[in-house]
């Protein structure tokens, strides 16, 4: 019998399930020139590439992580006009300022990306495998 291939969908609206995607995510590569904010949207959009550690630790997949009702976004020590740069990310972290969430995705060589939402609503969604 032949195995299905379905890529993952993982859908995080609390704290637990956003720590699941940040170690899905975790030693995953971002390029600068994927990394989107969608203000009129509300969107924060963001290409991963990453291993797959649900299933197969060697294999690669490209993941996109969309952080929805998203009011602002901060940045730090990350070049923004270097578009090809890679960025790898570390971690994806939560913390509770006052009525808002803020969501910062902490990536090597301390830089980060601030996020500030009034929900989690954080989707990973895996678009395909990478063959090396």
């Amino acid at each position: 019998m032949k195995e299905k291939k379905y890529l993952a969908k993982i859908i995080a609206k609390d704290p637990n399930g956003l720590q699941v995607i940040s170690a899905c995510c975790s030693e995953g590569n971002v390029k600068i020139d994927e990394i989107k904010f969608l203000k009129k949207n509300k969107l924060f959009l963001l290409s991963i590439e990453r291993f797959n550690k649900e299933k197969d630790k060697s294999q690669k997949i490209r993941s996109i992580c969309k952080f929805e009702f998203v009011d602002s976004v901060k940045s730090k020590n990350i070049e923004q006009n270097e578009k090809d740069s890679i960025l790898e990310l570390l971690a994806i972290d939560l913390f509770k300022l006052k009525e808002n969430f803020e969501i910062t995705l902490l990536f090597k060589n301390n830089a980060f990306i601030t996020l500030s939402t009034e929900v989690i609503e954080v989707t990973l969604e895996d678009l395909n495998k990478i063959n090396d």
